[in-house]
């Protein structure tokens, strides 16, 4: 896949005032600072398409992209949370499994783990309801050039047997550095074959799954 245009369509925190569902959509998510936007924007080949920040935190709402004016990279809040008030907290996770399970043309979430740690509840107890729900998703480990790569493998290793203590087999996985472009050519290469395989909605409805 080559990305040969991409444009800023909305952000909101309302899944119903989201673009129409007609066209395929991938969407990105994972604990804050664990380099979501960066991923996008190594992705996208376009260095300021996601918003980055050194603050955890920094996207707070759902940001939709069109990418090859043919399917939307959506960037979703952190579900680990910044310090913010248990209120904001609050309205966060409801905004994201809002989208995440009402958005009718998901095609695949991106769940993000941070290659540099041990597995993290949060991370393994976010997946487990994803596939409690139903919900279509992959996973990609980030910065792994961050640490030496026998840290990140392990660390890897690790998170894989976490998982497989609720999973009966392991859910497609990527290993990625925005900063050494890692891993861009083959999760493009997944992401066209989701959008290629995905069916095409005309329909105005409202997105919300019946």
């Amino acid at each position: 896949m080559e990305v040969k245009s991409t444009e800023f369509i909305i952000s909101n925190s309302d899944v119903s005032k989201s673009p129409k569902p007609t066209l395929p959509e991938i969407a990105f998510i994972g604990r804050s600072n664990v380099g979501k936007s960066s991923l996008i924007n190594m992705l996208a080949n376009k260095q300021n398409l996601a918003k980055t920040s050194s603050t955890p935190g920094k996207t707070q709402l759902i940001n939709h992209f069109l990418i090859n004016k043919n399917m939307y990279w959506v960037d979703l809040p952190g579900y680990g949370f910044a310090k913010v008030s248990q209120t904001k907290r609050g309205d966060w996770t409801k905004m994201i499994w809002n989208y995440v399970e009402k958005r009718s043309n998901l095609c695949n979430l991106f769940v993000l783990i941070d290659a540099r740690h041990t597995p993290q509840a949060k991370d393994i107890d976010f997946i487990n309801k994803l596939g409690q729900k139903g919900v279509p998703f992959s996973i990609i480990f980030t910065k792994a050039d961050k640490e030496a790569q026998k840290v990140v493998s392990a660390n890897i290793a690790l998170f894989k047997t976490a998982l497989m203590k609720t999973w009966e087999e392991m859910p497609i996985a990527f290993v990625s550095s925005a900063v050494k472009r890692l891993g861009r050519k083959e999760i493009l290469e997944f992401i066209e074959s989701l959008r290629s395989s995905a069916p095409m909605n005309t329909s105005d409805e409202n997105d919300s799954k019946k």
